[in-house]
This record gives structure tokens, C-alpha cells and sequence, in this order.
């Protein structure tokens, strides 16, 4: 299997994901298992450094820690992909929104929609 995206530190944000390839729109750039927790095990998350990796799931009160790369993506308000539950399969599907060239990072929107620009009171967005 030929590796399509890296883990790389960044100038601002920490870790980053990196396109190794080029994507076109559409193209699905990772399919990430998650494990899944109900009210009180996502409280127990947000009492660790976890809490900044987690992601809703099925409602604001559950959440998902997503394995393979799905929990490094930053936030950015113009994203260049969107990620998408699948219940069924119980996956994050991080899909690209645009063109990525090789080299360029990867960027979701936190907000679970791309062109939500509600702030975010969890964290400092840097631009």
C-alpha cells in the first residue's frame, strides 16, 4: 500500500498531516477507525490531554477517538477537507473539499461543517 499522507510538526500548530500525493476533490484522503464512548466516558476524556482529540459522536454527549491519522488534523475556518461519521462502519472519513497538492497540509473544519465559521471556545484558533 503506498503511503498518501505524513505526520509532520508545523511552524504554529504542532502536528500536522501532509498530503504525499496530490488529491482532487472528492477523493477520500483517510478512512479512520474510532473508538466510541457514551456520556460518562467522554467526561472521563475531557479530563485528560484527550479532550483536545476527541470528536462528537452520534450527539455532542458521546464521542469518537479516531485511530490512524484522524485525531492530528488541524482546524482551519477554509479547510481543504471534511470529515464525515460513518455509524455503520464506525470510520471517520476525511474526504477532500478541494484540490490538496502534494506537500500542503491537510485541514478540517472543527465545527463539523466547512463553511462554519462559529468560534471555537475550546482552544486558540492560529492562523
Amino acid at each position: 500500500m503506498r503511503k498518501t499522507i505524513i505526520v509532520r510538526r508545523t511552524v504554529k500548530k504542532g502536528l500536522g498531516v501532509f498530503a504525499l500525493k496530490d488529491f482532487t476533490e472528492g477523493e477520500i484522503v483517510e478512512s479512520c477507525p474510532v473508538l466510541t464512548f457514551d456520556t460518562k466516558g467522554r467526561k472521563n476524556l475531557e479530563k485528560t490531554l484527550l479532550s483536545h482529540y476527541i470528536y462528537p459522536w452520534r450527539s455532542t454527549r458521546g464521542a469518537a477517538l479516531v485511530l490512524g491519522y484522524g485525531s492530528i488534523y488541524n482546524h482551519s475556518f477554509s479547510p481543504n477537507a471534511d470529515w464525515k461519521q460513518n455509524f455503520k462502519t464506525k470510520n471517520m472519513v476525511y474526504r477532500a473539499i478541494k484540490s490538496i497538492k502534494k506537500g500542503e497540509e491537510i485541514t478540517v473544519n472543527y465545527n463539523g461543517e466547512p463553511d462554519d465559521i462559529t468560534e471555537i471556545d475550546w482552544f486558540e484558533v492560529k492562523k
